[in-house]
């Protein structure tokens, strides 16, 4: 739902030209889940199943990777090849850039 919701208002704010909404769930959720593993480990607390909760269940809900497929599939279908590109470029190389941000972030906090 929250995934929906943050889609939609980032078509509001943003227009329908662009998948906004999906490449922002993506980086934050490579943000939170670099934050959330880093934790966990340097924290060492956590039960398995806790972990494979909040990473796949409550993360993997809110990341999109099917959704990002299908936008792009779309945007190459209507010809718009260079949109493509740099929603490729960006979701992929964005989301590795926050995955490690989410980490540093919680080493510099936590250790």
């Amino acid at each position: 739902m929250l995934r929906y919701l943050f889609g939609v208002a980032a078509t509001r704010a943003l227009g329908a030209d662009f998948p906004w909404g999906t490449l922002g769930v993506n980086i934050i959720g490579s943000f939170v889940m670099g934050a959330l593993v880093t934790a966990l480990a340097l924290l060492g607390s956590s039960s398995q199943g806790l972990r494979a909760f909040l990473a796949v269940g409550v993360l993997g809900g809110f990341t999109t990777f099917s959704s990002f497929s299908l936008d792009f599939a779309t945007l190459m279908e209507r010809g718009q090849t260079s949109t493509a590109a740099l929603y490729l470029v960006g979701s992929v190389g964005i989301s590795l850039l926050a995955i490690f941000a989410g980490m540093a972030a919680t080493r510099a906090v936590l250790a």
